[in-house]
């Protein structure tokens, strides 16, 4: 590959890197902000929403899984100049994830007042805990139109929208907290945030189905329901389903297990999650710019240009992640000061996350190469090794370390866990098959 070749290929990532890091950046201020203004209510208020936390992400999980199975087909069809089929993908797309997400937000309902007592949470937290996980268990078709219309921009070229979408959703999060968590204390974060979601999702729905030139919804253009759209869906999505609830399962494992050691233990562990976070989201931005253009390339039958937009995501995920994993090493005091008032809160958390920070590098490559893998289609076996990373690694040995080294055991167990996987998701990228067979499929679909 020659150096112009190349510098043409990192420009079109950061293009399309950029606007998805934006999505993310706004998405991570949204949990701050909540953090923050939650966090002021004291450590019980913080503890009730971490302990559910890892249970709202398992549910979520499954509406990320059925945006992948969808969306995945979109970025082949584009990729190959087949937009009315592109099209017949979203429509089914958006039938079948509504329908399942019902599904989902009736059984977090009929779950919302057991879980807390589930997950070891103690008496004072019960009842703040079992009402914020029913008002996200209400935002769940919500959640699930606005990662489905999302992604189906994403990997039709348009990074923008998304990302600009999320800025708004975020001022309204802002907006909705500012009246009423004054007055409804945690649940008033709960109704907030769900309330923003709404708004959002419809806005991400409007753009995709009546802005977006290639998936616009045309008037008369009709299909029949097609088998193989769901078939495909089921073969991408069903591995990525799995994998979310085992992983986001192991999650709710290390909550049951962080659990007994109190609230400020459950409370450092949360606002430790929500401030890494700010250091994984260029990862996920360049994750769903790797998907896109994986994807593309593939549906256009160019297995080559495909190995190489994966190879560079991945490299610069890694690359920045590490850099923003350095700076937080630096910066999460500042952080924790702005996320709570608790002194005790504040150190053990800032104790912790900088254990974990060092795996950042590694984890920055297992996020990037999962989505370029997903491009390909290829969700089964990176499912299988994220599996066996999380249950067999992280929580074997969180309960090895926790009954000595308390919440820090949890932690170490965690940055191990994400070496591991790092390292994993590299071979697989490196050995996936699935760049050839996918390429050869739609370059003779395309002869």
């Amino acid at each position: 590959m020659d150096r112009q070749e190349l510098k043409t290929q990192v420009k079109q990532v950061w293009r399309l890197s950029l606007p998805a890091i934006l999505s993310q950046i706004t998405t991570i201020a949204m949990q701050y902000i909540d953090s923050a203004m939650v966090g002021a209510l004291g450590a019980h208020a913080s503890a009730a929403i971490g302990l559910v936390a890892s249970s709202t992400w398992l549910f979520g999980g499954v509406n990320y899984a059925v945006s992948a199975g969808f969306s995945v087909q979109v970025a082949h069809n584009i990729g190959g100049g087949r937009d009315k089929e592109a099209r017949t993908v979203v429509r089914q797309g958006l039938l079948t994830a509504l329908a399942l997400s019902l599904l989902v937000c009736l059984l977090a309902l009929a779950v919302s007042g057991s879980l807390p007592v589930w997950l070891g949470g103690g008496e004072e937290i019960r009842a703040d805990a079992s009402a914020y996980f029913m008002t996200f268990a209400l935002m769940v078709p919500f959640s699930q139109l606005n990662g489905l219309c999302a992604s189906f921009l994403q990997c039709s070229g348009d990074m923008l929208t998304p990302g600009i979408l999320m800025s708004v959703v975020c001022l309204l999060d802002v907006c909705f907290n500012y009246f009423l968590i004054p007055r409804f204390g945690v649940l008033g974060a709960g109704i907030g945030t769900a309330l923003a979601c709404a708004c959002g999702s419809l806005m991400m729905f409007w753009r995709c189905c009546f802005k977006n030139e290639r998936l616009r919804l045309r008037k008369g253009e009709r299909s029949a329901f097609r088998p193989d759209i769901l078939k495909t869906a089921l073969r991408i999505g069903a591995p990525l389903a799995v994998q979310e609830v085992a992983m986001n399962g192991a999650m709710v494992a290390s909550t049951r297990i962080i659990a007994p050691l109190g609230a400020v233990a459950i409370a450092a562990n949360s606002f430790a999650v929500t401030a890494e976070s700010l250091c994984y989201m260029p990862g996920y931005g360049i994750g769903s710019a790797a998907t896109t253009l994986v994807g593309r390339s593939l549906g256009a039958g160019d297995e080559r240009t495909a190995r190489r937009y994966g190879n560079i995501c991945t490299a610069m995920g890694a690359g920045i992640m590490g850099l923003t994993g350095l700076l937080m090493m630096v910066l999460c005091p500042f952080v924790f000061r702005m996320l709570t008032p608790v002194p005790e809160v504040r150190a053990l958390a800032a104790s912790v996350l900088r254990i974990e920070l060092l795996a950042e590098p590694l984890f920055g490559a297992s996020i990037v190469a999962a989505g370029a893998l997903r491009g390909a289609g290829d969700t089964m076996v990176p499912s299988l090794m994220n599996l066996g990373s999380i249950w067999l690694v992280r929580i074997c040995l969180a309960l090895a370390l926790v009954g000595p080294l308390g919440l820090t055991g949890a932690w170490i167990a965690m940055a191990v866990e994400l070496c591991v996987r790092g390292l994993l998701m590299l071979y697989r990228q490196k050995t996936s098959k699935y760049f050839a067979l996918v390429s050869r499929k739609n370059a003779d679909r395309q002869s």
